[in-house]
C-alpha cells in the first residue's frame, strides 16, 4: 500500500509514516512523530515532534496534536503524546505532550474525540472514551475507559472519572466521579446508576444489581462513606466491578462527587 501525501503538506523525512497513510493539504508533520498504518490526516493539521498516532485513525481539520504542554513548570524536557488506534479525532481538537510529571499524555484506542476538546498534560484517556464538542480537561486528568463527556464539560486538574461513567452537558469537575454513575447538575452531583449504559455493554442484571447496592450504601443511607465502605468489604464483596468501586473510593484524591 501506499502514502499519499498533498503537495501542499509539509512531512519530515526523518517522521515514521505507516503504509496506506493519507495526508491533506496545508498539514505539517514534525520531525520525531510516529503514524500507524491506515491513518488519515485532514488538512491543516499540526502533528509536532513526541506525537505517537496509532493505525487506522481518523485526524480532522485543523487539530494540533504532541505541542509543548500549557504548564509554566515546563522546562522543555522530551516527552511525547500516544494516541491508540482506531480513534475519531473531529476538529480542531488540541492534545499536549506530557511533563517530567508523568513524561507522556496518553489517549487509548476507539475513543471519539468531538471539536474543540483540549486534552492537557499528562492526562490519560482510555479506550471506548466519547468526549463531546467543547470539552476542556487541565493536567493529570485520569478518563477511565468506556466513560462518555457531555459538551462544554470542564474538568479540574487531577481529577479521575471512573469507568463506565456518563457526565452531563455544561458540567464542572472538581471531584472524582465513581465508576458506572451518571453525574450531573451543578455542584456536580451522583445522579444515579448508568444502567442503560451497562446493559447495553453486557453487564448482566447481578452485577448491574449489586453496582447498584453498593451505591445506595454510600449515597442514599445515614453512613457516612466511610462506614458504607466497611459493609461493602465485609459484605458485598461479590465481583470485580464491586472491588473497583471500593478501590476507586479508596485512592480518591480529591474526594468523590457528593448527593445533591
Amino acid at each position: 500500500m501506499s502514502i499519499v501525501i498533498d503537495s501542499h503538506a509539509i512531512v519530515s523525512s526523518k517522521a515514521q509514516i505507516g503504509d496506506d497513510v493519507k495526508v491533506g493539504p496545508f498539514t505539517i508533520i514534525e520531525d520525531d512523530v510516529i503514524i500507524g498504518t491506515g491513518t488519515h490526516i485532514g488538512a491543516n493539521i499540526l502533528i509536532a515532534n513526541g506525537a505517537r498516532i496509532g493505525k487506522d485513525c481518523t485526524i480532522h481539520h485543523g487539530a494540533v496534536l504532541g505541542t509543548p504542554p500549557q504548564d509554566i513548570k515546563f522546562r522543555g524536557e522530551v516527552t511525547t503524546l500516544e494516541v491508540g488506534d482506531h480513534n475519531v479525532i473531529r476538529e480542531y481538537v488540541t492534545m499536549n505532550r506530557g511533563t517530567h510529571h508523568r513524561m507522556k499524555t496518553t489517549v487509548g484506542s476507539h475513543c471519539f474525540i468531538m471539536a474543540y476538546v483540549h486534552v492537557a498534560h499528562d492526562c490519560s484517556v482510555g479506550n471506548h472514551v466519547i468526549i463531546a464538542n467543547a470539552s476542556n480537561m487541565g493536567g493529570h486528568v485520569v478518563i477511565e475507559d468506556h466513560s462518555v463527556i457531555g459538551g462544554l464539560v470542564g474538568i479540574h486538574q487531577f481529577s479521575h472519572i471512573g469507568c463506565h461513567s456518563m457526565i452531563g452537558a455544561c458540567s464542572r469537575v472538581t471531584k472524582d466521579v465513581p465508576p458506572y454513575t451518571l453525574a450531573g447538575s451543578e455542584p456536580l452531583s451522583f445522579k444515579g446508576l448508568n444502567a442503560v449504559g451497562l446493559r447495553r455493554r453486557g453487564f448482566s442484571p447481578d452485577t448491574i444489581q449489586a453496582i447498584d447496592r453498593v451505591y445506595h450504601l454510600i449515597y442514599n443511607s445515614q453512613m457516612n462513606v466511610s462506614q458504607a465502605l466497611e459493609i461493602i468489604r465485609n459484605e458485598l464483596l461479590v465481583n470485580d466491578e464491586v472491588r473497583h468501586v471500593v478501590e476507586f473510593v479508596e485512592r480518591s484524591k480529591r474526594g468523590i462527587i457528593g448527593r445533591r
